[in-house]
C-alpha cells in the first residue's frame, strides 16, 4: 500500500463516526472516557461486548456483528490502514454494532473497566517464533491476565490460526495453567462440528491459506 493510500486512510479514519483512536498517554496518563462506557457512549445499546484483537481488515469484526446483531463488536488494531476497510464497510452498510479502535493490544486493560467485555477473538496473530518473542505472543500468560481482567467471569476465548505452532503452543499453555478448554481443532475445515461463525466468516489472508491447502486451527477457551 502507497504512502499516500495510507495518509487518505488515515484522515478518512479521523471522520468515521465508528472509530476511536486514541493517544497511548490517553490510556496510560489518565482514566480514559469510554472507560466502562462503551455500550453507553460509543455503541449506544445496551449488549455484550466482543473484541476482536490484531483485527486486520476487520473482516471478523464486521462478519460476527452483521451474524449477532444483539452483541456490540470492536476490533482493535494500531494499524488504522489496514481497519480503514472493516470500518467503512460497517457504514456503508448500515452496521451498528461494529466499531474500531486504534491502539496497543496491550493496552486493553486500560480501555475497558473489570468485567466489561463478553467475548474475545484473536484471529490469524503473528506467532512470534523466535524464543525472545515470546513476551510479544497474543495468549502468553501475561496477555491472558489482561482478558482476564476484563473479561466477565464466564467470558469466552477465541483463537483462530493457520500457525500450527501457535495452536500447539497455546494449547499447552492453557492445560499447564488449569484454563478450561472449551473445544480445540488443528484442522476445523474437515470437522463437520465446527462453529459455523468460524468456518463461515473468512479473512482475506484465510482465503489464501485454503487454496493452497493449509490447515486453519481454532480454540474456544475460558480464562479461569
Amino acid at each position: 500500500m502507497g504512502s499516500k493510500n495510507k495518509l487518505r486512510r488515515f484522515r478518512e479514519n479521523e471522520t468515521f463516526s465508528n472509530v476511536v483512536q486514541p493517544e497511548r498517554k490517553d490510556l496510560t496518563d489518565q482514566e480514559f472516557p469510554l472507560k466502562g462506557n462503551w455500550n453507553r457512549d460509543f455503541f449506544k445499546k445496551d449488549q455484550p461486548i466482543v473484541l476482536e484483537l490484531g483485527c486486520g481488515k476487520g473482516e471478523y469484526t464486521v462478519g460476527l456483528a452483521k451474524r449477532f446483531p444483539e452483541k456490540n463488536f470492536l476490533g482493535i488494531d494500531i494499524k488504522g490502514a489496514r481497519f480503514w476497510r472493516g470500518a467503512k464497510t460497517a457504514l456503508e452498510e448500515g452496521i451498528t454494532n461494529a466499531g474500531f479502535m486504534r491502539t496497543q493490544i496491550e493496552l486493553v486493560d486500560k480501555a475497558f473497566a473489570e468485567n466489561e467485555v463478553s467475548e474475545i477473538w484473536i484471529t490469524f496473530p503473528d506467532p512470534q517464533i523466535k524464543y525472545k518473542r515470546t513476551k510479544h505472543r497474543m495468549t502468553n500468560p501475561h496477555f491472558l491476565e489482561r482478558y482476564k481482567t476484563v473479561l466477565k467471569p464466564e467470558g469466552l476465548m477465541h483463537l483462530k490460526t493457520d500457525s500450527e505452532y501457535m495452536h500447539g503452543y497455546t494449547l499447552g499453555l492453557l492445560e499447564g495453567l488449569g484454563h478450561e478448554i472449551l473445544y480445540a481443532h488443528h484442522n476445523i475445515y474437515i470437522n463437520h462440528d465446527a462453529p459455523k461463525e468460524v468456518v463461515e466468516i473468512q479473512t482475506f489472508y484465510e482465503k489464501q491459506y485454503l487454496e493452497i491447502g493449509k490447515p486453519i486451527t481454532y480454540i474456544k477457551f475460558r480464562i479461569n
